[in-house]
């Protein structure tokens, strides 16, 4: 029998593509977002009919029991809870009104009906698991029966490199039961998964780079003269034969700090003695200073970089994410940075159904 599943906050598909990737082999029935530009990337990369573009605090139970889903996928708003969002208010804050909304009515009403999902999961930010938002969740599932295990994890455990820790919920319904873990294991918070590889070696950075044509990459992607001028230093720079980078965010091209790595093209120099020579040029009010930094090969990663390391793409691979011509380069970067790594949700799926009725 194939399972149904339901995802919520959509997005750009990364939930879908994991579920289709997993054991399950399976592609979601229906899927929710408010964001219309995520909704018509995500029309354009899979079934468009099962894409809604809705307020999904105005969703009720009696929307949902025709679908007869098996399970939630669900990655909703991070800003709540965000350490890099100071006006961080928690369930105070409006974006969390629709999940709040699910758990507190739509997922209770399900329940009353004998019809709720059998399976769960969620993706947040870290930090989410300090917040109130996740304590009444964490109540609201095991009052409705559900066996819960959290997870705290990053993509450089599952060899990609990227340092982009997440907050992970699976929820199943009793008398289903998580494989490797005991009683006294559901109040903590993991940083595996039981029975995954934890020695999987991280990847270079330099597999997930675009091919070098002749003209280059587009000069679109290179960074403002003013921004390295005034913000280079503060810049996360990472070499195509490195192995990680840090958390690509929305703001990733509109932010300088804790908004994703800069790739130095060239490997050949040593960062900090061309930006000390930088510094020493402009202290002499020389007016082209910046263009001592010309030499690093500074750049943004460029869109389908990003796409690989959040595995929407193989690396290697003929497989392309489509962007609709209506979609710009600051949308593109915006929708991948609220995007889930599809890596890790895989092998988290495939823990979730390690009972194996649904897999393939």
């Amino acid at each position: 029998m194939p399972v149904r599943a339901i995802e919520f906050y959509s997005g750009i598909g990364g939930l879908h593509l994991a579920l289709r990737q997993s054991r399950v082999a399976c592609s979601p029935v229906k899927a929710f977002d408010w964001d219309q530009t995520a909704c018509q990337v995500y029309a354009s990369n899979y079934d468009a009919k099962i894409i809604t573009r809705i307020d999904i605090s105005t969703l009720s139970a009696v929307d949902l029991l025709y679908l007869h889903a098996d399970v939630w996928l669900l990655s909703p708003s991070c800003q709540p809870y965000t350490i890099l969002n100071p006006a961080a208010r928690g369930e105070a804050d409006p974006r969390a009104k629709s999940f709040l909304h699910l758990i507190d009515h739509v997922l209770p009403d399900l329940a009353a009906q004998d019809s709720q999902p059998r399976y769960i999961l969620i993706e947040n930010v870290a930090g989410f698991q300090d917040s109130m938002t996740r304590r009444r969740l964490v109540d609201t599932l095991q009052r409705l029966g559900y066996v819960v295990a959290e997870f705290l994890l990053t993509p450089v455990q599952f060899g990609i490199p990227n340092s982009r820790l997440r907050y992970y919920l699976l929820a199943k319904l009793s008398p289903l039961r998580f494989s490797g873990l005991h009683e006294s294991h559901f109040d903590r918070i993991h940083e595996t998964i039981p029975g995954t590889i934890l020695d999987i070696p991280v990847h270079s950075l330099r597999e997930y780079l675009d091919p070098v044509h002749e003209d280059g990459i587009s000069t679109r992607h290179n960074i403002p003269d003013r921004v390295l001028s005034k913000w280079g230093r503060l810049f996360d720079i990472v070499l195509p034969s490195g192995r990680r980078t840090c958390c690509f965010t929305r703001g990733y091209t509109q932010l300088v700090e804790r908004a994703g790595s800069i790739l130095q093209v060239n490997e050949d120099l040593d960062t900090t003695e061309v930006f000390d020579r930088f510094l020493e040029a402009r202290s002499r009010g020389d007016e082209d200073a910046v263009r001592v930094l010309d030499q690093l090969h500074l750049r943004y990663f460029t869109p389908s970089e990003l796409l690989r390391i959040f595995r929407f793409e193989e690396p290697k691979s003929n497989q392309q994410f489509l962007w609709p011509p209506t979609i710009s380069l600051k949308s593109q970067y915006r929708l991948i940075g609220n995007s889930v790594n599809v890596e890790v949700v895989r092998h988290l799926i495939d823990y979730l159904f390690d009972d194996e009725e649904f897999t393939t």
